[in-house]
């Protein structure tokens, strides 16, 4: 072990080139990987042996809740053949042991010092170094700081009144005594019905007299169903070690299971029934929160497997009173950690356990003989408080690093934790965090994370040494891009709704946010890998070679939309540009009989309205409203030359729901077989007719709105400046959605935008060719920004970052702007040219859409009886 002395003066190098803080899972790995590596290591631990988490909570029937062939190192094969495990999800014992046996097998007690905490960690601004200090009166200095202190490590203080004044003996899950307790013959009672609570309750009524459970909030728990490791996953392990891992690296849970893509709405109720049985039997967390693909992003997809649960509940206690105060109704199944059990639910249909409501009965006080609530009060021999963590921070803020400036971090997280990557703090130089907050972490196999931290963290320290740096340290901007990409991930998601520990909600004056990175753990590791091989993007790098520094933000994209452009890549489809025009719209029409089921209408109604040429196909949609209502006449997209009444059909449904109105959709003539200006004079005659029948399809004619997605709303535009041309009728506004609005196909976007977004540069560069010849485009009738503006009906202009179209759309909202037209542009972050068209899809897209039918209900005149 380094002389932790050696150098208390802090001049010339380091005493140790790194510190690392605990000896769990995490730790454990980190010093061996970096002993590996030549790194001079110094290992601080708080308890007097290894084991973290599985050294602290021995509480009875304490286990892992993921099976513990995934719940285990995977770095070195022969330390998997070296240890077997006895069942599916290991007791706290055996994992503690297999720790002790990891700790023996690589030598790692050697480079830790025991029952000692690090109580200061401060940055040397002017020796690139950390100071670290314990409460041994240890004091060294380091090059880098590992917090590998473990994201359930410190228990929260209890919030319960009066617990000190209790006479009897008090235990807390996180901190069970190691000798055992004895709690035969006694009258217990349990305060909280988490993880731990829910483990242990079952295993304290097997031998105490009596168990009161305090229950606070019901939480959702399916059967672990205990035995042998499965004999399936032992195979597949064992015919494909490496595949296995592999697998496991880059599933989204951190466990080998195929994310299901089956959503709830689009199966019958005895499908439903028959795949939430087939999970329920399986015993496995990512099983039952694997049943459809939209249960932990929508309320009634989640609210079915919800009802499931609280059917398993009612059929396992007897009293129904009791059934009922056990199911949970006040969060989504999934946003709380979900339990596993033996047992639980019919625990409490035994003589001597009982359960106490709080939400009906409070508990006033704990006094010297019991808990006191607002009816009875319980007199007990032991109080067990199962009460859960400070979680994700607790830990790191117990030391409270020191940065740049003698900022603190508990400043710096003064508004919840701001982290790059979960990793690296901005402000924090050479600070890392083994699966911290805004990483994937309890979201996950924490083994799998853990071995995905660690060897990150080595790699960096190895290709700084290699490059002559010594410092490195995340950019505000990219820690600040980081940060949204959290929050857009945890947006699109139900746990926001939760007050659980996983949003901070546990622990009083902490800041309620989603604490975990919820983006999945196969696109995290993408993403790191992609910033280290970038060159540390986002990242500061100094040292003797210099400085270089990276301003760059990762994840820019919405992440429901990556997602999305990740699967369509991984369909192989052909550019659309590259093939006949008749089987790229039957390759349109295909794709579009994929769709979910759209907004319900009162009626919904095929017709034809005149055109330039003739009749026209359309569709008019009726949402349950009061008339007189808007009347908006929409044009669908597809570059003039795709698209027809189904296309655009739900962003339809869903504007008709959103804005009450009347939704009138025109089929134009399209290209090649009707070229410029066909499409375009179709628009203005249809308009035309509409707003001169607006009474008598059920709207009101001073609310006609001209609206449309891409070509489609290049076609409302022209078709707004050659009404008002015309002298009428009159349109009170127009909604354009990445509208085409100019022939140039030079602008920024297009070159910033021109691949990989659905739309591209050749694709537009195809359609106008098939729509108009070059000579044609610059007139106002294909390209609407070179017309006169003044004049026309108000304008909502929404465009998407990620789109060719983006700066068409931009430049025509400018230029109505500057003619004296009243614009909203919308611009919408993380989007594509398609996103915000997948409605129920792309649940990003939704506040989106709310906001332009809001703006777009500002400048409509005031409804009749509305």
């Amino acid at each position: 072990m380094a002389d932790v002395n050696s150098q208390a003066s802090g001049h010339g190098e380091p005493d140790v080139d790194v510190v690392v803080v605990g000896a769990g899972m995490a730790g454990l790995y980190q010093v061996h990987r970096l002993r590996q590596a030549g790194f001079r290591v110094q290992g601080f631990e708080a308890a007097d042996d290894v084991g973290g988490t599985w050294y602290w909570n021995r509480y009875p029937g304490a286990r892992c809740d993921i099976t513990t062939l995934d719940y285990c190192y995977s770095f070195d094969p022969e330390l998997e053949r070296a240890w077997q495990w006895s069942e599916k999800y290991a007791t706290q014992p055996e994992i503690l042991a297999y720790l002790q046996f990891v700790a023996d097998r690589y030598d790692l007690r050697r480079s830790f010092r025991f029952s000692t905490k690090v109580t200061r960690a401060a940055w040397d601004e002017e020796r690139d170094h950390w100071r670290i200090a314990t409460d041994q009166g240890d004091e060294l200095t380091c090059r880098f700081l590992v917090m590998a202190t473990g994201c359930l490590s410190v228990p929260k203080t209890w919030d319960v009144p009066g617990v000190e004044r209790f006479q009897g003996e008090t235990y807390v899950t996180g901190r069970w005594p190691h000798q055992g307790v004895d709690l035969a013959g006694k009258r217990v009672g349990v305060i909280g019905t988490g993880s731990s609570g829910i483990q242990c309750i079952p295993e304290i009524a097997k031998v105490a007299a009596q168990v009161v459970v305090f229950q606070r909030t019901p939480n959702f728990s399916a059967p672990a169903h205990h035995g042998p490791p499965p004999a399936e996953r032992v195979a597949a392990l064992a015919a494909d070690r490496d595949a296995y891992r592999e697998a496991a690296r880059w599933s989204r849970g951190g466990v080998p299971i195929e994310p299901t893509t089956v959503f709830a709405a689009q199966v019958p109720e005895e499908e439903r029934r028959a795949r939430f049985e087939a999970r329920w039997a399986e015993g496995e967390l990512f099983s039952i929160l694997n049943v459809f693909a939209d249960q932990g992003t929508r309320l009634e997809a989640n609210e079915v497997v919800a009802e499931f649960i609280r059917e398993k509940i009612r059929q396992q206690v007897k009293d129904p009173e009791v059934a009922e105060a056990l199911s949970p109704r006040n969060h989504p199944f999934g946003t709380k950690r979900p339990c596993l059990d033996d047992g639980y639910y019919a625990t409490y249909n035994l003589p001597h356990v009982r359960l106490v409501d709080l939400r009906r009965t409070p508990i006033e006080t704990v006094d010297e003989t019991g808990v006191r609530t607002s009816a009875e009060h319980v007199d007990l021999d032991v109080l067990v408080l199962a009460t859960g963590f400070d979680a994700m921070t607790g830990a790191v803020l117990a030391v409270d690093p020191v940065g740049r400036g003698g900022q603190r971090l508990s400043e710096a997280w003064a508004e919840g934790p701001s982290t790059y990557l979960g990793l690296c703090v901005a402000g924090f130089p050479n600070l890392f965090l083994i699966t911290g907050p805004q990483s994937p972490s309890v979201l996950s196999n924490m083994a799998v994370s853990i071995e995905q931290h660690v060897e990150w963290v080595s790699d960096c320290l190895e290709r700084l040494r290699a490059e002559g740096f010594t410092a490195i340290e995340p950019t505000e901007t990219a820690q600040a891009g980081w940060g949204r990409h959290c929050e857009d991930c945890a947006a699109i998601t139900l746990h926001p709704l939760a007050d659980s520990w996983y949003m901070g909600a546990n622990v009083p004056g902490k800041r309620r946010v989603l604490y975990p990175y919820i983006g999945g753990v196969g696109p995290y590791r993408k993403i790191c890998d992609q910033v280290a091989a970038g060159g540390y993007l986002g990242f500061e790098r100094r040292g003797p070679a210099g400085t270089a520094r990276d301003e760059t933000v990762v994840c820019q994209l919405q992440p429901d939309v990556a997602l999305v452009l990740d699967l369509m890549n991984s369909l192989g489809l052909p550019p659309l540009e590259t093939l006949p025009v008749d089987q790229a719209r039957a390759t349109m029409t295909a794709m579009n009989a994929q769709r979910l089921p759209g907004p319900a209408m009162a009626s919904v109604e095929d017709l034809t309205v005149p055109g330039a040429a003739g009749p026209l196909p359309a569709r008019r949609y009726e949402p349950e409203a009061a008339v007189p209502r808007p009347l908006v006449v929409w044009f669908h997209g597809g570059g003039w030359v795709l698209g027809d009444l189904d296309s655009d059909d739900l962003l339809r449904r869903d504007l008709a729901e959103r804005l009450r109105a009347a939704v009138l959709s025109v089929n134009y003539r399209h290209a090649p077989e009707h070229r410029y200006p066909a499409a375009a004079l179709d628009a203005v005659a249809a308009l035309a007719w509409a707003a001169e029948h607006a009474a008598e399809l059920g709207a009101d004619p001073a609310q006609v709105v001209a609206a449309g997605w891409s070509a489609g709303g290049n076609l409302a535009a022209v078709a707004c400046q050659q009404l008002r041309d015309q002298g009428g009728p009159p349109i009170a506004a127009q909604l354009l959605l990445c509208p085409v609005t100019d022939c140039d196909l030079e602008r920024p976007s297009y070159r910033a935008n021109a691949e990989g977004y659905v739309l591209t540069l050749p694709m537009m560069r195809w359609f106008w060719d098939l729509y108009a010849d070059p000579e044609d485009r610059t007139s106002p009738l294909a390209s609407p920004l070179r017309g006169a503006l003044g004049g026309l009906p108000p304008a909502v202009v929404v465009t998407a970052q990620f789109d060719p179209l983006h700066d068409d759309g931009a430049a025509y909202a400018q230029a109505l702007q500057q003619a004296g037209v009243p614009v909203t542009h919308l611009d919408a972050r993380g989007h594509t040219h398609t996103s915000l068209t997948m409605v129920g899809l792309v649940l990003s897209g939704e506040p989106v859409r709310a906001e332009m039918v809001e703006a777009l209900r500002q400048v409509l005149p005031a409804r009749v009886g509305v």
